[in-house]
């Protein structure tokens, strides 16, 4: 097979490097010179044999997903296929597969996920389309997957596959909040001596363990502590976009939710809703507050 793939960075990068150890041609576009096979998109759809022609696109959602298959579809014809493999939002889906279907183009939808672990590890991959599109991409699709039985999964119409990509991740915010706050408690009491190694221990033979429990050990492991990293969590937009379905379908998501927001808390070196949240407990019942610089007062008797 031959496949176009627009997007060489840490996920695309290795990603056209798994396909190409499975015998795949790919041919890559990248806006620096030094990761591109070729100059520009025009000559990657040019070296791509005749249809039907396959165009991988892994690049930020939004405008330069946009942008990007606004180009594609002045550039490929019938027949053809685009595959959207970034974070895009689920209901970009259905106006890209428009534009592209104007022309004849097919759509696919993919959800990726495997992160820099997925050049050695393969990709768990959730694909939206049609099955003539979807089989079109299969290739593709299996020489990216862990292995021929597992990882794939043709989740549905133009949109599932986003959609789906989405709540995974919504879960992961959840399960990682649930494994941090763990990791504090065993922190803040004494008579833990060993964090590390508790944490290790529950990775074999326990039911919380999983490939993030995995990775959380590895970092402990790397930096005790954690003194080299700031407790400071960004979002990629998909958690939000999950506690926004959730609302839209009326399914009650409150982990989900709260991870969201605890990583709004980590943005803020100090928290407004906390100090009113002081000061409302000081108010009505005397309860100390921790002044600006300054030592916590000594609490009241009776608290």
């Amino acid at each position: 097979m031959h496949i176009g793939l627009v997007g060489l960075g840490k996920m695309g990068g290795n990603m056209r490097t798994r396909m190409r150890n499975a015998g795949l041609t790919v041919i890559g576009f990248d806006r620096d010179p030094e990761l591109s096979d070729v100059d520009s998109l025009e000559e990657l759809v040019e070296q791509l044999p005749a249809s039907p022609k396959v165009v991988w696109v892994m690049v930020p959602h939004g405008e330069p997903t946009h942008s990007t298959i606004q180009r594609l579809s002045e550039l490929l014809g019938p027949g053809d296929v685009v595959v959207d493999g970034g974070n895009s939002r689920w209901t970009d889906d259905e106006v890209h597969a428009a534009l592209l279907a104007k022309k004849g183009i097919g759509y696919v939808d993919c959800g990726v996920s495997g992160g820099v672990w997925g050049l050695e590890n393969g990709y768990a991959l959730m694909a939206g389309g049609s099955a003539e599109d979807v089989a079109k991409v299969q290739p593709a699709f299996d020489a990216l997957r862990p292995d021929a039985e597992n990882g794939f999964v043709h989740a549905g119409s133009v949109g599932a596959g986003h959609f789906s990509k989405m709540v995974h991740n919504g879960i992961e915010y959840a399960m990682m909040q649930a494994y941090a706050e763990g990791y504090e408690l065993l922190s803040k009491v004494d008579m833990v001596e060993n964090v590390t190694e508790v944490l290790n221990s529950w990775r074999v033979g326990t039911v919380v363990r999983s490939w993030l429990l995995d990775l959380l050990v590895k970092a402990l492991q790397e930096d005790p502590g954690l003194s080299e990293i700031r407790g400071y969590a960004e979002d990629s937009g998909e958690g939000r976009w999950t506690v926004e379905a959730a609302i839209a379908n009326a399914v009650p998501a409150p982990t989900i939710a709260a991870s969201l927001f605890a990583r709004f808390v980590s943005r803020q070196d100090e928290s407004p809703a906390m100090q009113a949240v002081a000061a409302m407990r000081r108010q009505f019942g005397g309860h100390a507050v921790r002044a600006a610089r300054e030592s916590p007062e000594v609490p009241p008797a009776g608290e």
